[in-house]
């Protein structure tokens, strides 16, 4: 039986202290410290993705490790941003 969720540390996502700082509630999600609403509210937050545009932090889905001489490098040619 796994223990509770308390006795394991969480992750964090790239974007943590932005989310932090913006005053998201965060909360236990798949091993990650997650945000799930902000001040606003979550009808406020509906409001403004159906009006304007809004981004959700994905990156707890995508974890990769990638090992060997030059991992940057590698990486370099993988993703469309700068790894260095």
């Amino acid at each position: 039986m796994v223990g509770p969720q308390s006795e394991t540390r969480l992750k964090r996502v790239a974007l943590h202290d932005l989310h932090v700082a913006l005053g998201a509630r965060m909360v236990p999600f798949a091993g990650f410290e997650m945000p799930v609403q902000y001040p606003a509210g979550i009808m406020a937050e509906h409001t403004h993705t159906r009006e304007s545009a809004s981004l959700f932090d994905v990156s707890h889905m995508g974890q990769v490790s990638l090992r060997g001489v030059d991992p940057a490098a590698a990486m370099e040619t993988l993703v469309p941003g700068d790894i260095r």
